[in-house]
Formats: structure tokens, C-alpha cells, sequence
């Protein structure tokens, strides 16, 4: 068992050695002779994450978001940038451990108010995640290793899908404030912190697609309803330049809930298996 916690270590030493040996690849990249960095934008996103228990072992991950970016007639809030729409079957090996693999139908919406392209395109994945958890104290830590494979299309008419995989790996704490366990009525602070490293033909040297830090503040209401807010600061390379980087602060809004269609006593779940 606990070699099982070691895996979140290797994986990670092995995802960023294979990026790092990759960052010599950017033949024929015209870079800036500095790194050059876009002005940030802003973002809301209101988020639900249900995790529906179905058996002693397997658990339905039900997500949906809802994205709004700023846009120069609409700053701050702006308009529907995204819906998310990602959906998993969850294996729990123990209770501080599991796995999920499922699927993902995002909506892109043209967010660009003077392009004449499409407005809405759709973008395709799969993915598999691995997450564990460690008690600290009053508090829970946790590793989430998250492995996407993605389809994505330009606005442009008739554009073709790239691929791309996405290798990302979050360090997350949840943190009692009123109370010394994570029970309801207790208020808690989470501190994250994500890195996302892309790959595929069309990455030469844009490996880094986002590094998100955040902090949340959150209410457990129920054994099976939990809120919360916080802000993220992320950055990241622009595909179509490896030394030009994005950044933004997105303010995230979150419903977690967890239904147990087994009709056993309501507890709280002993890992929060959340995005």
C-alpha cells in the first residue's frame, strides 16, 4: 500500500523529464528575443461536480461548467466562452485512492466580437485521472494526476482537428477553519496549485500550456453538499509561439454534490473526489 503513494512522485519526475528534453525542439519558431506576456484577461466559471456512488467500488463523475471570459463591449464577466460537459466512471481502490476514465464534449464559443468565423465549434476528449490522499493534521492533502487526449478546431470555416494530449498534475489541501475535521458546518480554506504540459505534432515548443494557482474558500452544508468560491491566477505558452504567454484571473464558483443511489447512511465521503 504504501508504495501506491509513492506513484504520484515518479509520474510527475517522468512527465517533466520527457518536457523538459523537448524544449530544444523549436526549429524554425520565430521567438521573441524576450518572453513577452499578454495583457491578462478575466474570467468567471461556475462549476457543479456530482460524484454518485453506484456500487461498493464504482462512483459516476458528473461534471458540468459553465465559462464566461470578458470581451472588449463586455469586460470583466464577458460572455459564454465554454460549457464543459465531462463525465466519468470512477473505481475506488481504497479510501484515500482512485481512478477514473470517461469522456468530454466541450463547447467553444467565438469569444473574438469582430472575427467573421464560426461562432461555436465543438472539442473532444478522453481522459483517465489518478488521485490520493493524505491525511496532515486536521487536514487533507492531495495528488491528482490527470491524462487527457484532446480533438480541438478553429472558429475557421472548414478547419482541420489537431490533437493533443494533456499531462497535468494538481497539489491540493483542504484545510478546516472552524473546526478540527472536514464535517458539515465547518468552513475550510483550500490552497492549489495545477501544472499542464501539452504535446502533440503541432506543440514545438509550447509545452507549458498553464500553471494555475488558486484559493478557495469553501462550506460543507451537508454530508452531501458542499459550496465554495476562490480566485486563480494562471499563464501559460501560446501554442502559436512558444515565448509569448497568456495569463488571466479567473474568478471559480463551486456546487459539489455526491447522491448515493445505494440507500446506505449518508457520511462523508472519506476522499473529496472532486475536479
Amino acid at each position: 500500500m504504501k508504495q501506491l503513494y509513492h506513484i504520484p512522485v515518479y509520474l510527475s519526475v517522468l512527465i517533466l523529464s520527457c518536457f523538459l528534453s523537448s524544449l530544444s525542439a523549436q526549429e524554425g519558431e520565430m521567438l521573441p528575443e524576450k518572453s513577452e506576456f499578454k495583457d491578462p484577461n478575466t474570467r468567471v466559471w461556475f462549476n457543479t461536480y456530482g460524484n454518485i456512488r453506484i456500487s461498493k467500488r464504482l462512483f459516476w463523475d458528473a461534471q458540468t461548467h459553465f465559462r464566461f471570459q470578458e470581451t472588449e463591449d463586455t469586460p470583466f464577466i464577458g460572455q459564454i466562452g465554454q460549457i464543459y460537459n465531462r463525465h466519468a466512471i470512477g473505481y475506488i481502490y481504497s479510501k484515500k485512492i482512485n481512478f477514473s476514465l470517461g469522456g468530454v464534449v466541450r463547447i467553444n464559443f467565438n469569444t473574438d466580437e469582430d472575427s467573421i468565423d464560426r461562432n461555436v465549434v465543438p472539442e473532444w476528449r478522453i481522459w483517465h485521472q489518478y488521485q490520493f490522499a493524505q491525511p496532515l493534521y486536521s487536514a487533507m492533502i492531495y495528488h491528482r494526476i490527470r491524462i487527457e487526449h484532446r480533438w480541438t478546431q478553429g472558429f475557421e470555416e472548414n478547419s482541420e482537428y489537431i490533437f493533443r494530449n494533456r499531462w497535468r498534475y494538481m497539489f491540493r489541501a483542504k484545510i478546516p477553519l472552524n473546526n478540527n475535521k472536514l464535517v458539515p458546518e465547518t468552513l475550510y480554506v483550500s490552497p492549489e496549485a495545477e501544472l499542464i504540459m501539452q504535446s502533440g505534432k503541432e506543440v514545438v515548443g509550447s509545452v507549458m500550456e498553464d500553471l494555475r494557482l488558486t484559493t478557495t474558500l469553501g462550506y460543507i452544508l451537508t454530508p452531501r453538499l458542499t459550496v465554495a468560491a476562490g480566485l486563480m491566477y494562471s499563464q501559460g505558452q501560446s501554442l502559436e509561439n512558444a515565448g509569448i504567454f497568456k495569463q488571466g484571473w479567473t474568478m471559480r464558483f463551486h456546487v459539489y454534490f455526491s447522491p448515493d443511489i445505494r440507500k446506505v447512511k449518508n457520511k462523508l465521503p472519506a476522499i473529496h473526489l472532486d475536479d
